[in-house]
């Protein structure tokens, strides 16, 4: 008790010096002039300007394979054997060009017995109209002798039928004749499906067979390619739909052909735009000398103020 009553009196003593004096108390800053000036914080740095449209490459690059309009896989038309290979890689053949002929010796041999067939119809058809012209002659001879009244009228009907049946005789055997000259086309046709040949002027660029292996209807036999004009198909946004035209030019390079530019002009446009992806397709084909730039090579598409 004695020592909380010490405390108290020490306690007021300070509080009275305190108030009492006019100088501020230890460690007080009485004044803020006399502190040191601090700097100030800097500023934000402005955020950065876009560049100027000048600034910004109006080159737009894309890029594509090189294609060609003319390329396919020529396959069997039917069953059969590869009798004989005329060409192979890398010929360069005309459009019609054999390249390969199947066993056709059957086939050959069932068309040569279906002319004969048709040979022998047609030589009886035209026994069956000679015979009609006899028939003919008896029935207008039936008719002059039943007009002067020297035969009956059940001669002249009997002749007159005989001429109709044979009308009739000839009418199915023309059937015939028809019927095996359609048999004739038929054996002609997988006798032309034997034969395997170009479709167009081209590059032989593989061959999937050997002579004297069997094939099925469907096998690959060759792969044949055109070699121009070389074609660039690619696709834009939407938003250049309509920016580009059919007849610009554009320069095409390709990473294959370093040093190499070309000029490459707009064929296609493909008139609507894919909901799916948003772009639509371009086909260029290049102009000129294709220097080393092939079918098959990826080459980059430069379309100068496009954006």
């Amino acid at each position: 008790m004695r020592n909380l009553i010490c405390w108290a009196v020490v306690a007021a003593a300070m509080q009275v010096t305190g108030c009492g004096s006019d100088k501020p108390a230890l460690g007080v800053v009485s004044n803020a002039a006399s502190l040191p000036a601090t700097s100030a914080p800097p500023d934000p740095a402005p955020p950065a300007a876009p560049l100027a449209p000048a600034a910004i490459d109006p080159e737009l690059v894309v890029s594509g394979p090189i294609i060609v309009e003319h390329e396919v896989d020529l396959t069997a038309q039917r069953d059969g054997v590869v009798a004989k290979i005329f060409y192979d890689v890398p010929a360069r053949v005309k459009a019609g060009t054999l390249l390969a002929q199947l066993d056709d010796r059957e086939l050959q041999a069932n068309l040569d017995s279906a002319r004969a067939k048709s040979r022998s119809i047609e030589d009886d058809l035209n026994n069956w109209k000679a015979e009609r012209e006899v028939m003919q002659a008896d029935y207008t001879r039936a008719q002059q002798l039943w007009n002067e009244g020297l035969t009956s009228a059940e001669q002249v009907q009997h002749a007159k039928y005989q001429v109709e049946s044979h009308d009739w005789d000839i009418k199915r055997v023309s059937e015939l004749l028809n019927n095996s000259r359609d048999d004739e086309r038929s054996i002609e046709l997988e006798l032309e499906k034997t034969k395997i040949v170009a479709p167009f002027d081209a590059l032989v660029a593989r061959r999937y067979v050997r002579e004297w292996q069997t094939v099925a209807k469907g096998d690959r036999l060759f792969w044949v390619t055109s070699e121009a004009p070389l074609l660039v198909r690619f696709t834009l946004p939407e938003k250049l739909f309509g920016k580009v035209r059919v007849g610009q030019v554009f320069e095409v390079d390709s990473a294959d052909a370093p040093g190499e530019r070309h000029a490459a002009r707009v064929r296609e446009i493909s008139p609507v735009v894919d909901p799916a992806s948003g772009t639509f397709e371009i086909l260029v084909e290049l102009t000129g000398n294709r220097g080393s730039l092939r079918p098959g090579m990826t080459a980059s598409v430069h379309l100068d103020h496009v954006q």
